[in-house]
């Protein structure tokens, strides 16, 4: 499980400017001779890509930065468009997202959630034509969902809502709370499509005292359903999850698979005779280990498939005959699309090239997928392409509109560590490089640890780092994917345990050694930056080498003891590290950033979410404040209301625009 970039991985949009604020941005951008931070802030994010069962229609969402003076929020629509691209029109047109779009059954109408009314709600658009009709009033949320077989219910996550008594207190400033008690559970619901004699949709609740997390999955036959069970709706109890079922009728509960390892991603067979299912090792590891597995809906044994390449797959679906699965995962810095045999185990790699596929789905009749795509240099837009032959069909052309603007080449590079161990990274070239110029380097760490860079579209709307403006202002850049990322396999994503800032640092720093010897890189001009598990690794370089020139640590772990007193998932640095603090005191200093203070000098900004429960802001403020008393040249900036990963368009782009300054300063490409 990624830690950071949240995944179960926890891998750890465009923008609107009415009036005086886009003449200025407008003015500002005319002296920019390339991408810059608020470019990069035009770019529309694009997900959930569903065909309709018949194949011939696509709904897929669009995704933008809108920042007026008083706002500053990601919006979606929905948008609806011919399977080969035609006709591409816009649905839902409300102030706030419309999201999850899912098709019904007999393709005639299309249900998704958006908060318009306060909560995030579900509703009911009929294609014929009509308004959006809201089908649930709750006090919480409604979470993930999904059609009934039939048509005629959809079944639906829920928080608890708060009590009378609860909201009273609350209100009254009486509103004290034990910590681990009283806990509010998502719950399993289904409602009717059809209003009863009253005109009236009531919910009906069909799970118990304990939480219901992520997918769940109707057997075809409409009477049962499938999930997955935790024991708190927190991020630390993945490692609890057990597989049950559950009949729509009655609300009685059966469990299907419930041992020490983690169970989840239930999807039945076509003929309902058997259940998939994700199963961890065990016991469960953060680091990330999965396989798939089946058992008979009737009973028996649990079997276990063939492992896949990274033991992490991520299931689309079975084949319409239920002889095959398909399922995606990372290979490297691309992803892959597989189908598996289930009578011979044999794996198929169904695509080829360098392209990046995000969010496949299958539609009802088990023809044709839906996906995004993108590479380094094309921006992502929704695609399908018929199963039997992966060709992809560019569906929408939402980022057409982007100012024709070039990046940095990209190209993926190899070279061996310290020791021996084959690393991969992404080297980007300045826009226009000469061969045989050595240029400013910036060294980008990614998340997780076990995130893993891929060869996306450079420019965005939603990552904290100007990659699309740096190789405009003439800088080279290298992502490398040390050990202990996804995409190479389990034994090299476990190749860090108990070693953070071991073998992983000295991947990163012969990476950089690489660039230099390809003639590439100025040695005497080198920066280094990164988020969370990446802004803990930026921490530690600068308390290990004075070779960088300026440093970003963005929301790092600094302090790995006070971190697991203090964060959200206080069994993650135990589990990589196989101790707690008080049993071993010297690990957790040795791999400390905190406890390494002395003799740093590299010029350094934090950057920290105010509301990080992932990595709380006090990691960032012992950094600084060691900084401070060190007398090295730095800065905080603090992100209000940001949870771990920024998620307000201003502050985006607020990160994006501080850390082009500050590596403009301290390094700079004149």
């Amino acid at each position: 499980m990624r830690l950071f970039t949240q995944s179960l991985t926890l891998s750890l949009g465009l923008v609107l400017i009415a009036g005086a604020s886009a003449a200025g941005l407008m003015a500002q951008q005319t002296t920019v001779a390339g991408w810059t931070p608020e470019l990069a802030m035009k770019v529309k994010n694009i997900g959930a890509v569903r065909v309709s069962p018949d194949g011939r229609k696509v709904v897929y969402t669009v995704s933008q930065a809108v920042m007026t003076p008083e706002k500053s929020e990601f919006v979606t629509q929905v948008w609806l468009a011919n399977s080969d691209g035609t006709d591409a029109l816009q649905l839902t047109f409300a102030e706030k997202s419309s999201d999850n779009p899912q098709w019904s059954p007999d393709g005639k109408m299309i249900a998704f959630t958006s908060s318009r009314s306060g909560k995030s709600n579900l509703y009911v658009l009929r294609l014929i034509g009509g308004e959006a009709e809201q089908t649930t009033d709750v006090k919480t949320g409604v979470g993930n969902f999904a059609w009934s077989p039939d048509g005629r219910q959809i079944a639906f996550l829920m928080r608890d809502a708060p009590s009378d008594d609860e909201e009273k207190s609350t209100k009254g400033k009486d509103d004290s709370r034990w910590v681990d008690e009283d806990i509010k559970m998502n719950r399993l619901q289904v409602i009717n499509i059809e209003k009863d004699a009253n005109g009236k949709r009531e919910p009906r609740k069909l799970t118990g005292d304990y939480n219901v997390d992520g997918d769940f999955d109707w057997a075809p036959d409409g009477k049962t359903i499938a999930f997955t069970r935790t024991k708190m709706p927190k991020a630390d109890y993945w490692t609890t999850g057990d597989l049950l079922a559950v009949e729509v009728a009655s609300g009685t509960v059966k469990t299907i698979a419930a041992t020490n390892a983690a169970e989840s991603g239930p999807k039945y067979s076509p003929d309902g005779k058997w259940l998939l299912f994700l199963v961890s090792d065990d016991p469960p590891r953060w680091a990330g280990y999965r396989r798939m597995a089946v058992v008979a809906t009737a009973g028996g044994d649990v079997k276990l498939l063939a492992e896949t390449f990274d033991a992490q797959p991520n299931v689309i679906d079975w084949s319409a005959d239920g002889k095959k699965i398909y399922f995606g995962e990372t290979r490297g810095t691309v992803s892959r699309i597989y189908s598996l045999d289930l009578n011979s185990n044999a794996i198929t790699e169904l695509n080829k090239g360098n392209e990046v596929i995000g969010g496949p789905s299958l539609n009802r009749s088990q023809t044709m997928l839906g996906f995004t795509l993108q590479t380094n240099d094309r921006a992502p837009e929704a695609y399908v392409s018929q199963l039997a032959t992966f060709s992809p069909q560019q569906v929408s052309k939402s980022n057409a509109d982007l100012p024709k603007l070039p990046v940095g080449k990209t190209e993926a590079i190899k070279w061996k560590s310290s020791d021996g161990m084959e690393i991969e990274g992404l080297l980007t070239y300045p826009v226009n490089y000469q061969a045989g110029k050595r240029v400013p380097l910036l060294l980008i760490v990614h998340g997780g640890p076990t995130g893993v860079f891929t060869q996306s579209f450079l420019a965005g709307n939603r990552g904290v780092y100007p990659t699309e403006a740096f190789t405009a202002r003439g800088y080279a850049m290298l992502r490398v994917n040390p050990r202990g990322s996804s995409g190479y396999g389990q034994k090299f994503r476990f190749a860090n345990i108990k070693d953070w800032g071991g073998g992983d640092y000295q991947d990163l720093m012969t990476g950089v050694d690489e660039v230099i010897r390809l003639g590439v890189a100025d040695p005497d001009r080198l920066g280094v930056m990164g988020w969370s598990y990446g802004g803990f690794m930026t921490s530690w370089i600068v308390t290990q080498t004075k070779r960088f020139k300026a440093a970003s640590v963005g929301a790092g772990v600094t302090n790995l003891m006070s971190f697991i007193g203090t964060a959200d998932i206080p069994s993650f640095i135990p589990d990589y590290f196989g101790e707690q603090p008080w049993e071993n005191l010297e690990i957790y200093r040795a791999h400390s950033a905190m406890f390494h203070m002395k003799g740093v000098v590299t010029p350094t900004l934090v950057q920290h979410g105010e509301a990080d429960e992932r990595v709380p802001i006090s990691q960032g403020y012992e950094f600084y404040n060691a900084l401070k008393v060190r007398n090295v040249p730095s800065r905080m900036i603090v992100l209000p209301r940001m949870p771990h990963g920024p998620n307000e368009p201003k502050m985006v782009l607020k990160a994006k625009q501080t850390n082009l300054e500050w590596f403009e300063k301290y390094v700079g490409t004149n």
